[in-house]
C-alpha cells in the first residue's frame, strides 16, 4: 500500500515577503549566474537554503532556516494540508498547457517493494550533497516528482474544482514565464479520498531520483516518524497536459561529418532536408514534424552537423535491433539504440565518458541543440523525438532503468511553495 499523508507544512508568510522574490527552481538546474541573481532578489530567497554559497553551505542553510522561522518569515500552516498546483505555460510551438498535480508526503519505500519505481540511473555526488543538507536542516525543501495512473481523473474532476474556483494561496510566475497557481486542500474528507485513490497505485519517479534515494538513506538513519516520509509532487499520467520532453545528445569532440554519415548508414535509412538561410526555419519545422511522425512508427531520430546545410532524419533499418545486446524492453528505446550503435559503437565513447559528459553533452532545450551547431560550439546534434510515457512505464515495471538524462519533465517544480519538516 502506498502511504500518502498531508503535510504539516512550513510556508512563506506572504504578509512579510513577495512570493515571486523568494521562489526558485530546483537546486540542480540553477547555474552560478542564476544563483547570484536569486541571492540578489531577496535575502529570504529559498536558494539560500537549497544552494547556499557560503563556505559551509549546510550550516549556513540551517542557520537561515532557523532564523527565518524565528522572524515569522516562514510559518506553519494551520492544519495538515495538500497543495494542489496548476502550472500554466506555452510550448515553443505555441501550445498552451496546464499541468496539474499536488504536493503531499509519502512513506519512503525500497525499490524492491515495487510500490515506487525509478526510471533513470543516478550519480553518487548529488546524493551525498543532498543527504548532508537533509541531516543539517532536517527538512525537505524540494519535491520528488511522482507519476501515477488514474483514468477516472478523480482528483481533477471531483476534488480540485471545489478549490480552484477560489483565490489561490500562491500565484507566482517563474523566470521561465510559467504561472504557478497553488491551492490548499485541507478538508479531511477530500484528503482521505486522495489517500484512498493512491494507496493501491504504483508510483513512478519522473524527476528527483537523487532526492528520493537521499530520503531513503535518511529514513534509515533517523528514528523520527516524519523522517520515514518524503515530500513529493504527484501528477496523473492520464492527463494530456503531462508532456515529457526529450534530452538531445550533442557531440563536442571533432568528427568528420561524412565519415559519421557512412557509419550511420549501416543502421539507418536517411532522409535529407536541405535548406538555405531564407527557408531554414520552414525546413526545420517540417523536419521536426516528420521526426515525430516517423518515430511513432519505428525508431527514428534527427541529426544536424556543423558546416552541413542539411537536417537528416534517421530511420532504423529492419533487423538492426537484433545487433543490440540489451533486454527487449530497452531495445525499443531510441536512446538505447543511439548510445549502443552510434555513440559507443561507432564514435567510441566509453560509458565513463558518457556519464561524465566528456565530449558529449545532454541538452534539454531543442533550440540550444540547433544553436550549438550554428555557433560552431558542437560538431553534431542528435535530435530526439518526444519520449513515450508507456515506454517509461514498461521499462520501470520490468525492473530496468533508462540511460541517464533520458527524459525532461517540464516545467520544473518550484522550490519555496512549501517545506516539509522532518522532526
Amino acid at each position: 500500500m502506498v502511504d500518502v499523508q498531508p503535510l504539516n507544512a512550513i510556508v512563506y508568510n506572504q504578509e512579510k515577503v513577495d512570493i515571486n522574490s523568494v521562489i526558485a527552481p530546483p537546486y540542480d538546474v540553477i547555474t552560478n549566474e542564476e544563483q547570484q541573481k536569486l541571492y540578489e532578489r531577496s535575502k529570504y530567497n529559498i536558494v539560500r537554503l537549497i544552494l547556499s554559497n557560503a563556505k559551509d553551505r549546510y550550516e549556513d542553510a540551517a542557520k537561515s532556516f532557523e532564523n527565518w522561522q524565528n522572524e515569522d518569515v516562514l510559518i506553519k500552516t494551520d492544519k495538515p494540508s495538500i497543495f494542489y498546483i496548476i502550472q500554466k505555460y506555452t510550448t515553443e510551438n505555441g501550445k498552451k498547457v496546464e499541468r496539474k498535480g499536488f504536493i503531499a508526503k509519502n512513506k519512503v519505500e525500497e525499490f524492491s517493494s515495487k510500490k515506487i519505481l525509478p526510471h533513470e540511473y543516478t550519480m553518487g555526488g548529488p546524493k551525498e550533497d543532498r543527504l548532508k543538507l537533509t541531516r543539517t536542516c532536517e527538512a525537505n525543501f524540494s519535491q520528488i516528482f511522482m507519476v501515477y495512473s488514474d483514468p477516472s481523473m478523480l482528483i481533477e474532476k471531483e476534488i480540485a474544482p471545489k478549490y480552484v474556483s477560489g483565490k489561490p494561496f500562491i500565484d507566482a510566475t517563474d523566470d521561465k514565464r510559467v504561472q504557478n497557481l497553488v491551492y490548499i486542500i485541507d478538508d479531511p474528507a477530500d484528503i482521505e479520498k486522495i489517500q484512498k485513490l493512491l494507496e493501491d497505485k504504483t508510483l513512478l519517479i519522473a524527476d528527483g531520483h537523487h532526492r528520493y534515494e537521499t530520503a531513503l538513506n535518511y529514513s534509515k538513519e533517523s528514528s523520527a516518524p516524519e523522517a520515514q516520509y518524503v515530500m513529493s509532487y504527484f501528477t496523473n499520467s492520464e492527463d494530456d497536459n503531462l508532456i515529457i520532453f526529450p534530452t538531445h545528445r550533442i557531440i563536442t569532440k571533432f568528427i568528420e561529418p561524412y565519415v559519421l554519415l557512412e557509419s550511420i548508414k549501416k543502421y539507418f535509412d536517411l532522409s535529407e532536408y536541405t535548406f538555405i538561410s531564407s527557408n531554414k526555419n520552414e525546413v526545420k519545422e517540417k523536419f521536426l514534424a516528420d521526426l515525430e511522425k516517423s518515430n511513432a512508427e519505428r525508431i527514428s531520430m534527427g541529426l544536424y552537423m556543423k558546416n552541413v546545410n542539411k537536417f537528416y532524419l534517421l530511420k532504423l533499418k529492419d533487423g538492426i535491433l537484433e545487433m543490440i545486446d540489451a533486454p527487449d524492453v530497452l531495445k525499443k528505446l531510441d536512446l538505447t539504440v543511439l548510445h549502443e550503435l552510434i555513440i559507443t559503437g561507432e564514435l567510441g565513447y566509453t560509458k565513463e565518458e558518457q556519464m561524465a559528459q566528456d565530449g558529449i553533452k545532454y541538452i534539454k532545450q531543442e533550440f540550444e541543440a540547433f544553436d550549438m551547431i550554428d555557433k560552431g560550439t558542437a560538431e553534431a546534434s542528435f535530435i530526439m523525438a518526444y519520449p513515450k510515457m508507456q515506454d517509461i512505464k514498461d521499462i520501470s515495471s520490468a525492473g530496468y532503468r533508462m540511460p541517464q538524462k533520458s527524459t525532461y519533465f517540464y516545467p520544473k517544480l518550484l522550490s519555496g511553495v512549501c517545506i516539509n519538516p522532518l522532526k
